[in-house]
């Protein structure tokens, strides 16, 4: 079945984005870090920022748990445009190319409150068709809904869509749902996905 619509994850896609670029400049070793990036400030903390809870909520919360780590804490609210790294260029490129053959749509983790920061940034972001925000939905990835919230709102039949994304639950739920889905490895790597795909010619 042909492809008619592609659909990107944004962090580690097309915007680096790592807590550490922040953190390794706070602590004095890689150790400290990364204990605190496990033990504390954990992914799954982030997660519930990216789907339904303020960053106010949740610093507040893990302060009670951690006082020890308060300003440290804060500072995942008060600095968190430190974790920002650089735009993939690359990835942009395949961003426009794809755009030029079929609609392109975003589908991204993100609080609503930072997405509503840095988005004015980003150039790049002007040439989806449509952009599905976690925290603007209270629904993220993996989880089945916010997938069946992109394919209603925009008219998308799964089967005939693409997906990338770098987080292998992500890819597993899309394929779980029938979109063509890959684990985002480079740019280089998806633009062979997509000429494969056949939505232009190589």
């Amino acid at each position: 079945m042909g492809i008619k619509a592609v659909v990107f994850d944004f962090g580690g896609v097309l915007i680096d984005w790592n807590p550490r670029y922040l953190y390794n400049k706070i602590f004095k070793t890689e150790a400290e870090t990364e204990y605190f990036l496990t033990h504390v400030c954990t992914p799954q903390w982030n997660w519930r920022m990216d789907k339904d809870k303020t960053f106010a909520e949740s610093v507040a919360e893990l302060k009670a748990v951690y006082p020890e780590y308060a300003e440290q804490i804060e500072m995942f609210d008060t600095r968190w445009e430190e974790m920002l790294g650089a735009v993939n260029e690359e990835t942009v490129g395949v961003l426009k190319d794809a755009a030029k053959a079929v609609p392109v749509y975003g589908l991204t983790n993100w609080s609503a409150e930072k997405f509503a920061l840095v988005r004015p940034k980003y150039a790049f972001m002007d040439i989806f068709d449509g952009i599905v925000v976690s925290g603007v939905e209270k629904q993220a990835k993996p989880e089945e809904p916010i997938f069946r919230i992109l394919l209603d709102r925009y008219g998308l039949n799964a089967e005939e869509t693409f997906f990338t994304d770098d987080s292998l639950p992500n890819v597993d739920t899309a394929k779980r749902l029938g979109f063509q889905a890959y684990p985002f490895v480079s740019a280089a790597d998806l633009r062979e996905k997509l000429t494969a795909s056949g939505i232009w010619k190589s």
